[in-house]
């Protein structure tokens, strides 16, 4: 049988189990918005002049203000050659800036790049190197890291915008200092001419409307191909989803460099006529102080930012008292976080699932109910498909399998990426036909809920069994004191690996070690116990708040 025959057969089995769960779920099945052949640019397009698009500090910009300052930068980069398929660079912190490149940008049919501010010169030279952006715009403090990775970057399409830039409060608790970059090449100067606005753009919902890298499951970097189809058809989703509407206003936790951000944030806020309040980037007080100030009614974030809003003292329900939906995604929840949070602030944090490749969410908990949480392994549930989004799970070989069995997580939907940018080979191995493999293990239930067991790779084998970290960790989030977990596998001799736990504290919390480690055994295997755990001050992240095992994995060897 060659390739070509293989995975169409492959194709087939996956319709026939797919059509098999949707055969559940057809009780509750809703048939998904059209997205036709919109683009990003058409929902932005479509919100009314007058409408709040953001609020950032003590400012308003409506999406009339948004429209004419994109107008000018996309007519200055016109000038210079930018045009369609051409890549721009956004190098920016949740910032009114972001925004309003993105859209100059689809106004002349470019692509965004989104990468993160965190980069360093060296990564940022291989990523650079692989999309070749024909413009890049940073923040003026990074412009000493960014120049000199832009490489054959004309100089002139280099700009630089300040945080403290579209407002005027300057707080000092998470706005920088201003830097020292050329003023000639301030992004301020631009934005400030009244130029013409560029022609129609040649834009399609095929066109590759982002370009976001992922490291996947290799930690090579790889830009996943995320075209105006897929960002409209997921907005219209969420937006539908989660409720939303003219009057709504969505709280930015996530970076909007970040696929939760970009997508569920901006593009679904475009898509609702929405407004976004931005806080620069995520701090706990600041960000409680914004809830007060700008009212939100949406959220939207990694489990750790809720959990370092509940550990400020101030925190009260009179600060969540405006949200009408809380959800979380990125990473398996413990139930203990969301019991913990619903009898602190009196709001449920509802469940989710998705990833870059698939354009943010391809599943969500209904905003109403009890999430189930599984018997056996304890996971809370992920929620299940989003309408028009087909989901089984397969085992090693490919094979579909059945309900309570484990396997990876196979999505196939409007959501799927077009392909990892000029990697035929990477796209060949995670797409099948249409359908996307996560590389994620979990299963679903009879009743058709879906639950994340852990990422593939993060699996330990401890003497020949297998240990799933976030079974571990859900175990420590429930001790007393516990302010976040993380399980790695550390090369252990004997067992080939064995567990090794990090854990940091509540604030005015100590963690007696030798507690932790009797409360694990009396609910976990022996097997799965930790063998070593660690109290750390804080636990390493990425700068959307996921904890980042990799690095923890790494101080393992070290020792």
């Amino acid at each position: 049988m060659n390739v070509d025959t293989d995975r169409a057969s492959r194709g087939r089995d996956y319709e026939e189990a797919a059509g098999r769960l949707r055969a559940r779920l057809a009780a509750a099945s809703v048939v998904p918005p059209e997205p036709g052949q919109l683009t990003a640019l058409d929902l932005f397009r479509a919100a009314p002049d007058e409408a709040p698009a953001l609020f950032y500090f003590d400012t308003t910009q409506t999406y009339a203000d948004i429209d004419r300052l994109s107008d000018r930068l996309a007519g200055q980069l016109a000038r210079k050659g930018v045009g369609h398929g051409d890549r721009v660079a956004i190098i920016l912190q949740n910032v009114p800036q972001f925004v309003i490149v993105s859209v100059a940008a689809w106004k002349l049919g470019a692509i965004v790049v989104s990468l993160n501010p965190m980069y360093r010169t060296p990564e940022l030279g291989k990523l650079f190197k692989d999309c070749v952006p024909k413009a890049v715009i940073c923040h003026d403090d990074q412009w000493d890291n960014v120049f000199p990775a832009t490489g054959s970057v004309d100089p002139e399409l280099v700009f630089w915008t300040a945080a403290r830039e579209f407002q005027t409060r300057n707080d000092v608790r998470v706005l920088p200092e201003p830097g020292t970059a050329p003023r000639a090449r301030a992004l301020a100067t631009v934005l400030a001419t009244d130029a013409p606005a560029p022609p129609a753009p040649d834009l399609t919902s095929d066109d590759i409307g982002l370009l976001l890298y992922t490291s996947g499951t290799t930690g090579v970097p790889k830009g996943a191909m995320l075209t105006h189809r897929n960002l409209v058809a997921t907005a219209l989703i969420c937006r539908d989803h989660f409720e939303l509407n003219g009057t709504s206003r969505i709280f930015a936790v996530a970076p909007l460099f970040h696929i939760t951000g970009f997508e569920i944030q901006m593009i679904t806020a475009f898509a609702a006529s929405a407004a976004i309040v931005l806080t620069y980037r995520f701090q706990p007080q600041v960000a409680l102080d914004a809830f007060l100030e700008w009212r939100p009614t949406f959220i939207v974030g990694a489990i750790t930012a809720f959990i370092a809003l509940m550990n400020q003292a101030g925190a009260t329900q009179r600060h969540f008292e405006s949200f009408v939906h809380i959800y979380s995604g990125g990473a398996p929840i413990a139930p203990s976080v969301i019991v913990a949070f619903a009898e602190r602030f009196g709001r449920a944090i509802r469940s989710s699932y998705g990833m870059t490749e698939l354009t943010s969410a391809s599943h969500l908990a209904p905003n109403e109910g009890r999430i189930p949480v599984d018997p056996k392994s304890g996971a809370l549930s992920i929620g299940k498909p989003t309408p028009g989004v087909d989901a089984i799970i397969v085992d090693d070989k490919r094979r579909p399998l059945g309900p309570g069995e484990h396997g990876e997580v196979v999505v196939r939907g409007l959501g799927v990426m077009a392909g990892y940018w000029k990697k035929p080979t990477e796209t060949d191995e995670v797409l099948t036909e249409g359908w996307l493999h996560s590389g994620d293990v979990g299963f679903f239930d009879e009743e058709g809920w879906f639950y994340l067991v852990d990422r593939k790779k993060d699996m330990i084998s401890a003497s020949g069994f297998k240990v799933w970290p976030r079974e571990v960790e859900d175990v420590l989030y429930g001790f007393p004191g516990v302010r976040e977990a993380a399980v790695v596998g550390a090369t252990d001799s004997y067992r080939g690996e064995t567990v090794v736990a990090f854990v940091s504290a509540q604030p005015g919390a100590t963690i007696d070690v030798a507690a932790l480690s009797r409360f694990c055994r009396e609910r976990l295997a022996a097997y799965k116990c930790p063998v070593d755990i660690r109290v750390l001050e804080d636990l390493p992240k990425t700068e959307s708040g996921k904890i980042t095992r990799n690095t923890l994995r790494d101080g393992t060897r070290s020792r």
